[in-house]
């Protein structure tokens, strides 16, 4: 069983900086996608950026794209995920979640209940 653990959230000002980590553990193979979501108060939570595995292809969601970075260390098993230049719309709780592949990342991230294995989350505030 994929087991999840973020880390890295906390207040930072709009424009600032903020990377997130993702200590995975569990794999069965290198057959998964690993994504981070993230759930404002009162919204859904939405696929925020999504890794594989197996090739490292990637998915931004359009509203990060340019700002936010995903990468993984296979050999370490810990999944990253830069966030620059955030915004006050940034603010949520951050997710890490995994998946078996059985889709492209591009078809799997937008859909987080296809996502079996979650971590706790961790919590990004954007403030002056």
């Amino acid at each position: 069983q994929v087991h999840l653990v973020e880390s890295g959230g906390g207040l930072v000002q709009p424009g600032g900086s903020l990377r997130l980590s993702c200590a995975a553990s569990g794999f069965s193979s290198d057959y998964y996608a690993i994504g981070w979501f993230r759930q404002a108060p009162g919204k859904e939570r939405e696929g925020v950026s999504c890794i594989s595995r197996t090739d490292g292809s990637t998915y931004y969601a359009d509203s990060v794209k340019g700002r936010f970075t995903i990468s993984g260390d296979n050999a370490n098993n810990i999944i990253y995920l830069q966030m620059n230049s955030l915004k006050p719309e940034d603010t949520a709780d951050y997710y890490c979640a995994a998946v078996a592949l059985f889709a492209t990342v591009q078809a799997l991230c937008p859909m987080a209940p296809l996502f079996s294995s979650w971590g706790q989350g961790t919590q990004v505030t954007v403030s002056s």
